[in-house]
């Protein structure tokens, strides 16, 4: 029967992509709430910027490794949030068998890691599981729609393995398992080159670039700001008793492309042109959660207003836009074993 580790007043966090985009802010809330975090990045996606701040902080360290590779930790942990994957397509399809190994060998090194330690553990998975969907809004109870053989399965078909790892492993009473759906989330720290739309249109707009549409614009999308989604994650993760089943967590507000661009347009100062660029395959045509479970499971729903966020997310990007070297992916790095990961201890 498995046990949760319980037995120090502040907890001790592992958050693996934790120089992510969502993982820096979610050490950020972690770190506010006076637990110990240790954060796990590969930097393959992630960036040492996002988690700069943090390195004096006496409660946080940092270990550098692919969760593909055995990890062990040689404290006790309570809780460990996998948000180690490439998210965004051009990410995830740069490499796809290494997205594909990070969403199943890299899950089952880490829930092996939580059955060692007694620790609960939370699954970042995505709306991406339900594909091109056949059911509008999307309920958890939705079996998706999702091409096994496509450009987007090595992210698709991952995430769905994961999910299963988890469930076998709650079931099997061997971990303390949650899973997040996670649906379109934006914010600052956002890489400008990771090709999501937001991104892309706010990075276009400032530099006085007509802003791209791929398709007619119309296909729609659902956008829940950092701040929402990280307090959504942690209610679901400290949530008693585990709800045993998988949990939307996103915005359901719903809008065009089109519109989106619009907003941002009409945010910033500089005229931009709209142009229109073919649909890439198996995008999904329209994506919106039902969170009705989220509401009554976690008494959690969104409050930042989609013009509050994309302000914040502008002056961000505004404030940080610089050219930045390309990626390195997994396949451009040099080989490296679980014993010559190091970790960087706080003040470094």
């Amino acid at each position: 029967m498995l046990q949760v580790n319980r037995r120090r007043k502040g907890k001790t966090v592992l958050v693996a992509g934790g120089a992510g985009f969502v993982g820096s802010h979610l050490c950020d809330a972690l770190l506010g709430r006076g637990d110990t975090v240790i954060c796990v990045d590969s930097y393959i996606t992630g960036s040492r910027d996002n988690v700069r701040p943090l390195m004096n902080h006496p409660g946080f360290r940092l270990i550098e490794q692919d969760v593909c590779d055995f990890l062990e930790i040689d404290e006790p942990l309570d809780q460990i949030y996998n948000l180690a994957c490439a998210a965004s397509p051009p990410q995830y399809q740069a490499d796809p068998v290494h997205t594909m190994m990070t969403c199943v060998a890299g899950t089952g090194n880490l829930l092996a890691l939580a059955e060692r330690h007694g620790a609960s553990f939370l699954q970042a998975s995505t709306s991406e599981v339900y594909g091109d969907p056949a059911e509008h809004p999307q309920r958890e109870d939705y079996r998706g729609n999702v091409s096994c053989t496509g450009p987007r399965a090595c992210y698709d078909e991952g995430k769905r393995a994961a999910e299963a790892l988890c469930f076998d492993m709650l079931r099997g009473g061997r971990v303390d398992a949650r899973v997040a759906r996670i649906f379109n989330t934006y914010g600052p720290r956002m890489q400008a080159n990771d090709g999501r739309i937001v991104s892309n249109l706010v990075v276009q707009a400032l530099s006085g670039k007509p802003l791209t549409i791929y398709g007619s614009g119309m296909q729609t999308r659902s956008f829940c700001y950092v701040s929402d989604l990280v307090g959504g994650l942690m209610a679901l993760m400290n949530v008693q008793p585990n709800p045993g089943v998988p949990v939307n967590l996103g915005n359901p507000g719903e809008f065009t492309i089109n519109e989106l661009a619009q907003i941002i347009r009409s945010m910033v100062p500089a005229r931009t042109a709209l142009v229109y660029r073919p649909l890439p395959k198996d995008d999904p045509q329209r994506r919106r959660p039902d969170i009705s479970r989220a509401t009554e499971l976690l008494d959690w729903q969104p409050t930042v207003p989609l013009a509050e966020g994309l302000a914040q997310t502008i002056g961000w990007f505004a404030a940080n836009l610089t050219e930045r070297p390309r990626k390195r992916t997994a396949a451009s790095r040099r080989p490296r074993s679980a014993a010559a990961a190091q970790a960087v201890p706080a003040g470094s």
